[in-house]
């Protein structure tokens, strides 16, 4: 019996050893095939554009192809679901959004993946900064006289948001200014900008490149940026509101690989994509697009995607929003 156990401790101790090998043999070897990059949107928006520059570097440094494959439908689901069954073996990546994680599971009763539990975060990768946007001939000059403007006529000024995460920044603002604006529902930003222009509504929370060129042509005014991150020449919201304990808000996006990729290999993602998202001209060719690059070693990110959920559940429950 004594020798039954020896071995049986010897196997589990052996076990125990090779096991931390044989990760670090697989990072040692990683990638020698393709790597798939799911985007859970069509080409062309950001998260596609940026996963298309890393694509590109990762291929060139490692000398394998790296492939953007485009999975849109249900608000991101569709290509979630793809990767957290997929093998976690890094040759599999989800570029997510942060309702992907952080919004999704508040939004429907019954979600095919869990955040939390299916996935292995690898780094934030980029945000996106909106901005507080009126009509330039019309609207308030600054944030205070659009507090006033609603504060003197509650429930009459209206405010439109294309994306789920536009509507909860509005929610958040409008309800520590304490304000009374209407909620306009839109399909996407540019319709959400021809509502502004046509007076359907007073305000919108939209993305900066979206629309500076409106700005710029004299027919928008920006108020405020909802992200102190952005090099742009006006106020926060928060300071503009004169409300300090205001977080910033804005959308951002990450990479994630199944949940039980090894730990090996998932540190040498992110030291790829911190690597690449750290030169100046990938830098400057992703701010031209107004995507800001900021990374995160994969156990910030984790606590990071806790506590952005966190935050968003209360708002959504505060809201009231559901898909389902």
């Amino acid at each position: 019996m004594r020798r039954t156990f020896a071995a049986a401790v010897f196997a589990l101790l052996s076990a125990l050893a090779i096991a931390p090998a044989s990760a670090q043999n697989e990072a040692a070897n990683f990638p020698n095939r393709a790597i798939r990059i799911v985007v859970p949107f069509p080409a062309g928006g950001p998260s596609d554009v940026m996963s298309r520059i890393i694509a590109q570097k990762m291929s060139e440094d490692w000398g394998q192809p790296v492939i953007v494959e485009n999975r849109p439908g249900g608000n991101t689901v569709v290509g979630a679901q793809a990767v957290a069954k997929a093998a976690p073996d890094g040759y599999t990546l989800l570029m997510v959004i942060d309702s992907t994680l952080t919004m999704n599971p508040y939004l429907y009763r019954s979600l095919p993946y869990d955040p939390f539990n299916d996935f292995a975060p690898i780094t934030t990768t980029t945000k996106t900064v909106s901005v507080l946007t009126v009509l330039a001939d019309t609207g308030p000059k600054t944030v205070k006289e659009l507090i006033e403007r609603a504060k003197a006529q509650p429930g009459k000024l209206n405010y439109g948001a294309g994306t789920i995460t536009a509507q909860l920044m509005g929610h958040q603002f409008h309800k520590a200014a304490g304000l009374d604006i209407v909620y306009v529902p839109f399909k996407g930003t540019p319709e959400t900008m021809n509502g502004l222009l046509n007076g359907s509504v007073q305000l919108i929370y939209a993305a900066n490149t979206t629309v500076t060129p409106l700005i710029q042509s004299g027919r928008l005014r920006a108020l405020a940026k909802l992200d102190r991150t952005a090099p742009l020449d006006f106020p926060t919201l928060a300071d503009a509101a004169g409300l300090p304990d205001l977080e910033d808000m804005s959308v951002w996006l990450g990479l994630v690989a199944p949940k039980a990729t090894p730990k090996p290999i998932i540190d040498k993602l992110h030291a790829k994509v911190a690597q690449i998202l750290a030169d100046p001209a990938v830098r400057e060719r992703s701010e031209r697009t107004g995507s800001y690059p900021f990374t995160m070693t994969p156990d910030q990110f984790g606590a990071f995607i806790r506590k952005e959920a966190d935050r968003w559940s209360k708002a959504l429950k505060d809201s009231n929003i559901k898909f389902d």
